[in-house]
């Protein structure tokens, strides 16, 4: 079954549910209301006859005096109920004339009347009790239940005047009533289950379309059509899930046209000195070159350059796949500032560029593996001397606060070429390459920034790339400190 189908099953059926059990109780509470009303009123219009009762007990206190026997007590409530709806309720009384004789009935005649059973549920009964709850007049049923007013004189309760709760309404207008309510209470609900019905169509249309959509997009995406992009306008989750989704599907997308220049740069890297090797090599194989030193140490350099291209290849593969270990320990990056001074001092000079260390940072401890941070300072500095065609090379170190955190931060900027701003955020993709400030046939592979990249992350840090304030190029690193 479809998911639409079960929410819209499981929303009805709730819903019809609770609508059905609230009808149930309207209609019962209604019909019990209005049976303790028609009791309360029965009960109402039998109070004169037990103030008559008490002021005739008052003058002479005697029950078979004032009474007399079971069917005048019953002559007695029919006349006090004549102008009301509840005569009809009373048995048929014989209309003969009272006599004396109609004494109280003996006991086992008492008896025959308890245990017989009551007549329909709709009919009330009516009784004359004692101070104690014990029958004198009329027809008292133990398996009912009575509704008893005292009757008082001088303070005393000297009996009661019981009448049978009804259980049901046999006619009149409080039975029209009930049954006017109870229609309109099926009315009603007959109302609230199309509307249930329409809004659980509604809602669980709105709740599964969305779903829809995104299965229909994911669906595309696995087909490898990353330009799908969804639409909803929604500001619930499943509108935060839509713009994950077109987020995804714009990553994919941007991942799928790098791994394509990738897989474009890449061949083009490896067949620019494999074809010059294999061009020099068949030139001199067919003697149209001389295989003298000159030519084989031409061929030697692209093969150099080959190999240098499938080993920083193979770096970053490892990078990528955590390959690349590192040794870390506590590391003064101001003595090994110093050191990279030193050792880059006659280089400098032979390409006749200045290089200025300026060193403020304190107490510059980072858990640092020494042979990549030397790796990453010499890849920079290699592409500042062959790439960036300037004369002046500056590195800055200084301590810095991140979010709490105590970073040294190493500037290394130059006065060269530069690079215009739209490339500076590509540096670090792999084989990315800048013509007007990288040369190809000054041997470099393209991989290098990459390879710092991964450096630097493996220690924790960050490298961005900026425009220096001297010109050129400005790579900014920073590291982690080892806190004090």
């Amino acid at each position: 079954m479809k998911i639409h189908n079960k929410l819209f099953l499981i929303l009805f059926s709730f819903t019809f549910s609770i609508i059905a059990g609230l009808v149930g109780l309207i209609q019962y509470s209604i019909g019990q209301g209005v049976i303790d009303f028609v009791n309360a009123k029965e009960v109402k219009a039998l109070e004169p006859l037990t103030v008559t009762l008490a002021q005739k007990y008052e003058k002479k206190p005697s029950w078979d005096y004032i009474i007399g026997s079971d069917m005048q007590f019953l002559r007695l409530v029919e006349s006090q109920l004549r102008s009301s709806q509840f005569l009809s309720d009373l048995p048929d009384i014989p209309q003969r004339p009272f006599m004396r004789e109609d004494r109280r009935p003996r006991n086992h005649e008492r008896f025959e009347q308890r245990e017989r059973r009551p007549p329909p549920e709709h009919t009330a009964h009516y009784a004359l009790l004692d101070e104690n709850g014990q029958r004198i007049f009329g027809k008292y049923f133990n398996d009912l239940t009575y509704i008893k007013t005292p009757i008082v004189v001088d303070d005393n309760v000297i009996a009661y005047l019981a009448v049978s709760k009804r259980d049901s309404l046999a006619d009149g207008y409080e039975l029209d009533f009930l049954e006017q309510q109870t229609n309109y209470v099926w009315l009603i609900a007959l109302t609230a289950v199309l509307l249930t019905l329409l809004l659980s169509f509604l809602l669980s249309r709105h709740l599964v379309d969305p779903v829809k959509q995104i299965a229909s997009g994911m669906h595309k995406l696995t087909k490898g059509q990353y330009s799908t992009k969804l639409s909803l306008d929604r500001k619930d989750e499943l509108g935060q899930l839509s713009e994950d989704f077109n987020t995804l599907a714009f990553t994919l997308a941007k991942d799928e046209q790098v791994r394509k220049r990738w897989l474009a740069n890449i061949s083009h890297e490896l067949r620019t000195p494999m074809s010059i090797l294999l061009g020099e090599l068949e030139a001199m194989l067919l003697g149209i070159r001389e295989p003298n030193s000159k030519n084989i140490s031409s061929a030697n350099d692209e093969a150099l350059h080959l190999k240098r291209l499938i080993d920083d290849l193979h770096m970053l593969n490892s990078a990528e796949l955590g390959g690349m270990h590192y040794t870390k320990q506590p590391t003064d990056i101001g003595l090994l500032l110093n050191s990279i001074e030193q050792k880059y001092q006659v280089l400098f000079e032979q390409h006749k560029i200045n290089f200025y260390l300026l060193n403020s940072a304190k107490h510059a401890i980072v858990e640092a593996d020494k042979t990549r941070i030397l790796q990453l300072l010499d890849n920079i500095l290699m592409n500042a001397v062959h790439y960036a065609q300037c004369s002046t090379i500056s590195l800055t170190a200084s301590n810095v606060e991140i979010k709490s955190q105590p970073y040294l931060e190493m500037t290394i900027e130059d006065n060269g070429v530069g690079v215009d701003k739209a490339h500076l955020s590509h540096l670090f993709e792999y084989l990315y390459r800048v013509d007007s400030a990288r040369n190809r046939q000054e041997g470099g592979s393209g991989l290098g920034l990459s390879i710092c990249q991964h450096i630097v992350k493996g220690h924790q840090g960050e490298i961005t790339a900026e425009k220096a304030s001297l010109g050129g190029l400005a790579i900014i690193i920073r590291l982690p400190l080892v806190k004090v």
